[in-house]
C-alpha cells in the first residue's frame, strides 16, 4: 500500500520529488525500484512512468531508532540471494554528543534491513548497532572485495567539522560489523569542496565551519579501476565528485579529481545499468534559481568502458 494517507498513482520521471535517489534494476522482476530520503519507494518497468509511493520499511520501534525516526538515503542491494536496504535512521529524541561551539549530536546511524523480495518489506536483520552509538554516521553503502562485504559510510561533518568517509568489514550475513574502522579520506582532501562557512548564504543558513562528505558509492571502470562517487559543497552549492583508488583496493590511497563531475547543485549519485545495457548516473538536483525548493532526480548517461567515468550527457527516459 502507499505511504501515509496518499494513494498510489503513476507519474512521469520528471515529476518525482526524491532527495538522495537510488535505483535498483532488479533482473528477477525486470522492474526498477527507486528509493529516496523520507522512506518512499517507486516502481517502474521502463524508467519513464513510476508507480507509488509504496511503504517498504518496517521500523523496530523498540530499538534505538525510536517510534518515528527520520529516514535518509536508503539503498537497495541484491546480495547473496537476498535483498538488503542500507538506510540511515535519526532518533531526534536522543543526543549522543555535544560539540562545543558547534552542535548537539543526535543519534544517527546506518542500519541494514533484509527482505526476500526487492519490493520488501524490509526489516532489521538484528538490533545490534553497526557503529559506535556516540558517532553521527550516515549514507552507508555496500562494497564487496575478495569475498568480504564492507560498510562504507560518512562520519558526519557536523560532529567532526571535517567530514570523513570510512569503512569497516561486515559479517557474511551482514548482521554486524567485524574488525576496526579505517578512514579512507576526508572532505578537505579534495581541491574542489568549499568550507561551509565560506560560502555564506548558500549553506541554508549554516554558518558552521567544516567540509561535508556525502553519499559514497563504489564502482569499477572497464579497465578494473576502482572509483568512488561522493558529494560535497562547492562553488555552486552541492556538487558530485569522484575519487580513484591508486592501489585498486578499498583501503586506497584515494586520488581526488581536481574538479567535480557535476557542479551546479547536483549530487548524491549512484550508478546502475539499465535492462538494455546503458550505464546511468542517478543523482538529485535543484536549480539554483529555485532555492529553496524540492530536490528532483536526474539521470546522466555515462561511459565506463575506459579508465575513468565519463559523462556523455543528460538521459531522458
Amino acid at each position: 500500500k502507499g505511504l501515509g494517507a496518499g494513494e498510489v498513482r503513476t507519474i512521469p520521471y520528471d515529476s518525482l520529488i526524491t532527495p538522495d535517489p537510488y535505483i535498483l534494476a532488479d533482473e528477477a522482476t525486470r522492474t526498477y525500484y527507486l528509493t529516496a530520503s523520507g522512506g518512499t519507494m517507486w516502481k517502474s518497468p521502463d524508467l519513464r512512468s513510476w508507480e507509488g509511493p509504496y511503504s517498504y520499511i518496517e521500523i523496530d520501534t523498540t530499538s534505538w531508532m525510536g517510534s518515528d525516526p527520520m529516514i535518509w538515503a536508503p539503498e537497495l542491494h541484491h546480495y547473496n540471494g537476498k535483498y538488503y536496504c542500507f538506510t540511515t535512521f535519526t532518533n531526534t529524541d536522543i543526543i549522543v554528543d555535544t560539540v562545543p561551539e558547534r552542535c548537539d549530536v543526535l543519534r544517527r546511524a546506518t542500519h541494514i534491513l533484509v527482505a526476500e523480495k526487492a519490493e520488501g518489506p524490509y526489516h532489521p536483520i538484528s538490533d545490534i548497532s553497526y557503529l559506535p552509538e556516540e558517532w553521527s554516521t550516515l549514507d552507508g553503502t555496500l562494497f564487496e572485495e575478495e569475498g568480504v562485504p564492507y560498510l562504507v559510510f560518512n562520519h558526519d561533518w557536523m560532529q567532526l567539522e571535517n567530514g570523513e568517509i570510512k569503512q569497516i568489514a561486515l559479517a557474511e550475513d551482514l548482521s554486524h560489523t567485524e574488525g576496526e574502522v579505517t578512514s579512507l579520506f576526508s572532505g578537505r582532501d579534495a581541491p574542489w569542496p568549499r568550507e561551509m562557512q565560506s560560502i555564506g548564504e548558500l549553506t541554508f543558513g549554516m554558518s558552521l565551519s567544516g567540509y561535508v562528505t556525502d553519499g559514497p558509492f563504489l564502482f569499477k571502470t572497464g579497465t578494473g579501476r576502482l572509483g568512488m562517487l561522493w558529494s560535497s559543497w562547492s562553488d555552486k552549492r552541492y556538487a558530485q565528485g569522484v575519487a580513484y583508488s591508486l592501489s585498486g583496493r578499498l583501503d586506497g590511497p584515494w586520488e581526488q579529481q581536481d574538479e567535480p563531475l557535476v557542479l551546479e547543485n547536483a549530487g548524491h549519485g549512484m550508478l546502475f545499468k539499465t535492462f538494455e545495457g546503458k550505464d546511468l548516473l542517478s543523482l538529485h538536483y535543484q536549480p539554483l534559481e529555485e532555492n529553496p525548493g524540492p530536490r528532483r532526480p536526474m539521470l546522466l548517461e555515462v561511459d565506463l568502458s575506459g579508465d575513468a567515468l565519463i559523462i556523455k550527457g543528460r538521459y531522458n527516459p
